[in-house]
């Protein structure tokens, strides 16, 4: 932010946070590909902001105002959040919408394989990972006031259509294994169960967990949530089982066991008996479903990159994983068909 944003931002801040006093410093925090996220300082309180980025963006993308609302909702809920303290839909303040919630210090994991512990606390983050997903599966929407904020009915066909449209309008070269799975799950679209509330990028990195203890004191980077399938929601959270790290993150290729790490089918098997719900059917569809869109997000980060509006400074290579995982998601895709 440059000095006229940051007088800007304090004077909003003032009437707007309880408890804001003092001088105003801001300084980026890294990790988000999407939308730009800074730590506040003022007197002796930090907060945290998460602003749309400046420039081109594709329709819907980068929804602050969504964010803020799923976390004031859910507060008081079995999910962990941060608290949010408001919401800027005027662009004049510091050019774009943004919110400000609670700075929580805690640690954040962006290796899965969770190098440096030992097996037994890998196993209770893990458990961790699967009581918060499956709270957040589990949210009753008519009671926390969002039974409004999506469509689940046809949620897979209508994700389908939204991420060929983000894809096309971020292309930047033509991806074989992209346009084949484009093609295999536009033709293999299964029947969908009960709908919920889906947090939309369930990962390791965007819980915060406790300093010293295997407890999450917050999910965060809600931009994506919205009511639809929860086993896809959980699918996504699985694709880290089936790429390795240089694809995406992934735990492909490690020693699981020897790690303390449940595999795949015994996550799975948690979270079912967690929610309630059975083993879905169409496992690995929602898995290539999943690899698809994350190959379009990852294009729609590439792009931005090259168009100078990318939130991370290594939004170039982060993009450029688009092609590995969308092989990816073409090689779960040809397993299915038995190609």
């Amino acid at each position: 932010m440059n000095a006229l944003e940051i007088q800007c931002l304090a004077s909003w801040l003032r009437c707007h946070v309880q408890d804001f006093e003092g001088d105003l410093r801001a300084e980026p925090l890294a990790g988000g590909q999407s939308n730009p996220t800074y730590r506040l300082y003022a007197g002796p309180n930090q907060w945290v902001l998460r602003r749309k980025p400046i420039g081109t963006l594709l329709a819907s993308a980068h929804a602050v105002d969504r964010e803020f609302r799923v976390m004031q909702a859910l507060a008081g809920t079995d999910v962990p959040v941060p608290r949010v303290h408001a919401l800027c839909m005027d662009e004049s303040i510091i050019g774009s919408s943004f919110y400000v919630m609670d700075y929580l210090d805690g640690r954040v994991f962006i290796d899965p394989s969770l190098p440096g512990m030992t097996p037994a606390e890998r196993a209770a983050i893990y458990t961790e990972l699967q009581r918060v997903a499956a709270a957040i599966h589990s949210v009753d929407v008519q009671r926390i006031g969002l039974a409004d904020f999506g469509r689940p009915q046809n949620f897979l066909s209508r994700q389908i259509e939204r991420w060929i449209r983000q894809y096309r309008a971020s292309e930047t070269e033509h991806i074989e294994a992209m346009e084949q799975l484009i093609a295999w799950l536009s033709s293999q679209q299964p029947e969908e169960g009960a709908g919920g509330l889906i947090h939309g990028d369930f990962r390791i990195d965007n819980v915060i967990f406790h300093p010293t203890e295997p407890r999450a004191l917050a999910v965060i980077d809600w931009e994506l949530s919205t009511l639809g399938s929860p086993e896809a929601d959980f699918a996504y959270h699985c694709m880290a089982w089936r790429v390795t790290p240089e694809e995406f993150r992934g735990l492909k290729g490690h020693d699981l066991p020897a790690l303390g790490i449940p595999d795949e089918a015994a996550h799975l098997a948690a979270w079912c008996h967690l929610t309630g719900r059975p083993s879905p059917a169409n496992w690995e569809y929602l898995l290539a479903f999943n690899m698809f869109r994350m190959a379009a997000i990852l294009q729609g980060i590439l792009a931005r990159a090259r168009r100078g509006n990318a939130a991370a400074s290594d939004a170039e290579q982060t993009g450029q994983r688009a092609r590995l995982m969308a092989e990816a998601g073409w090689r779960v895709a040809q397993r299915q068909s038995g190609g």
